[in-house]
């Protein structure tokens, strides 16, 4: 039985891949698509939603817009990385997949009543979006079968030394999540530090030769090149892409349960994700987190979505 997954994202780059993945694996029933302010702009983030569905040759999704920046504070997008427009590289084609009327909040809690099982919120952004779910519909928390986020770390950052990017952007709306009790996967940049995105990798990628491929191979391209400016790493790593392979396979990744917090305050630590790999303070673990990558495993399952769509 396919899983029921509604898809949070901010694309960026590896957030397409992500929705790649998620629309391609037959594991996998993706219900709805929200976006969030984050690697850009909310209008540059919807539309590339919007744009990566219709390179692939997906419809019947429904693409709804969310959130515009954090809770508190101001956005501050991962241009560097990412280009002005989010997803720099290919030029991109007039969407024809809609956009939905309703707002991400709306359609979230549409997909989750009328689901027959619990759904899988899959966020590979700022969880902005899915704090204000589980504040402001906390009805809808027993319909929730278990969140698994992109961001967060159990060792260093990447938007400061302590704050991976997407925990940076939004530390209030994960607090919100992780008070929620809800079921909670943590994929931090420990374990998507190891999916780099090789010339190997693009080369592999390249020969599928699809229109997907096509695009997805500018999209890598550029990724790769912002990285080695941003952060010393030719091999850009394809971080999001991680959540929906551990649904899709549980053994792409090994896994530990531990307590997890987030730091709202700190000077120098905000947006820092306080993992307690060694139980010292003796807390309740509340949190999966993903630890160790099958990199074969991954790109298999990543090269087996991109040829699959158009």
């Amino acid at each position: 039985m396919p899983i029921p997954v509604i898809l949070d994202c901010d694309p960026g780059h590896d957030d397409v891949f992500a929705i790649w993945l998620a629309a391609a694996n037959p594991a996998i029933d993706l219900r709805a698509v929200t976006t969030v302010g984050g690697n850009g702009l909310l209008e540059h983030t919807t539309l590339n939603a919007r744009v990566a569905l219709t390179v692939a040759g997906v419809d019947g999704v429904p693409v709804a817009r969310g959130a515009a920046g954090p809770l508190a504070g101001s956005l501050h997008p991962a241009e560097d990385i990412h280009g002005a427009n989010a997803l720099g590289g290919p030029v991109l084609p007039e969407p024809t997949v809609p956009l939905d009327e309703r707002d991400a909040q709306t359609l979230m809690r549409d997909v989750i009543q009328a689901s027959e099982a619990p759904v899988t919120i899959v966020a590979t952004g700022p969880l902005t979006n899915i704090g204000l779910l589980v504040r402001d519909h906390p009805d809808l928390i027993p319909g929730i079968a278990r969140v698994i986020w992109m961001g967060g770390s159990t060792t260093r950052g990447n938007a400061t030394p302590y704050a991976e990017f997407n925990a940076l952007t939004d530390p209030e709306a994960i607090a919100l999540v992780l008070d929620s009790r809800v079921d909670f996967t943590m994929v931090g940049l420990n374990i998507t530090h190891q999916a780099l995105v090789t010339r190997e990798v693009r080369e592999r990628i390249g020969r599928i030769g699809t229109r997907t491929a096509a695009f997805g191979s500018e999209l890598l391209e550029f990724f790769c090149s912002t990285y080695e400016v941003a952060q010393g790493m030719p091999d850009g790593p394809l971080h999001d892409p991680i959540t929906v392979a551990m649904l899709i396979d549980p053994a792409v990744a090994t896994t530990v349960r531990s307590h997890l917090d987030i730091e709202v305050d700190g000077t120098h630590t905000r947006g820092a994700t306080r993992v307690d790999l060694i139980d010292a303070l003796g807390a309740e673990p509340n949190a999966t987190i993903a630890m160790d990558l099958d990199t074969d495993r991954f790109w298999t399952l990543v090269e087996e979505a991109v040829a699959a769509l158009a």
